[in-house]
């Protein structure tokens, strides 16, 4: 089992049905009262990459990129075009966009995240494959130059700066970024006649969590 840094084509995921999944326990107690919990910490994406495919040259490079992925043995690079950016879709990256941390004077690697916010909670999702080139980051009010203070491994989303931001300074960033997932099937099915009356073939993909 391996990861394959290729992503699935974009033009093909265009258009997909999908998006994050949670995992809710819920008992009902015998006063009519429920209690919830989740034994989940992160959602887990969950996506349709047969909707995309709109001609038999899509289909070749489906069948193709299966193979090469040898099924749901190696994962792979998925653009969630509905979410793909550390900002709204329709916003430029600003450097300030998503606070990851809060330095302490001797950390120098941290995380990228993704901060949903929705009244006053949030939600810190980790970011495992920032796309190569796209992040911004900062410390406080002070953007930094990709290079030069930091660098970042654009296969686990960990950004690695030159030197340590001091005690209680935010350390902000920005940055495109893909999903990683596995197809959720060991075969395709495909059919001429149903693709030419308008079906499209059944390709479920789901989220690697890390």
């Amino acid at each position: 089992m391996a990861f394959h840094e290729i992503r699935f084509p974009a033009n093909l995921s265009f258009g997909s049905v999908g998006g994050p999944e949670r995992r809710t326990d819920v008992v009902t107690l015998a006063n009519g009262y429920e209690e919830r919990n989740t034994p989940w910490a992160h959602s887990r994406r969950r996506y349709d990459a047969g909707v995309g495919m709109r001609s038999l040259d899509d289909i070749e490079t489906l069948i193709a990129f299966f193979e090469a992925r040898r099924g749901q043995l190696h994962g792979f690079r998925w653009k969630d075009w509905s979410d793909y950016k550390g900002c709204a879709p329709s916003k430029p990256l600003h450097y300030r966009d998503n606070l990851i941390g809060i330095g302490d004077g001797e950390t120098r690697v941290f995380q990228l995240v993704k901060v949903y916010r929705s009244g006053e909670q949030t939600y810190a999702r980790p970011i495992r494959k920032p796309v190569s080139g796209s992040v911004l980051a900062g410390f406080d009010a002070a953007e930094l130059v990709f290079g030069t203070h930091y660098e970042v491994d654009d296969t686990t989303g960990l950004i690695t700066f030159a030197d340590a931001p001091d005690e209680g300074v935010e350390v902000a960033a920005s940055f495109e970024f893909d999903v990683p997932v596995r197809f959720d099937i060991d075969r395709i099915q495909t059919s001429l006649a149903s693709f030419q009356a308008g079906e499209a073939p059944n390709v479920p993909v789901v989220e690697i969590l890390s």
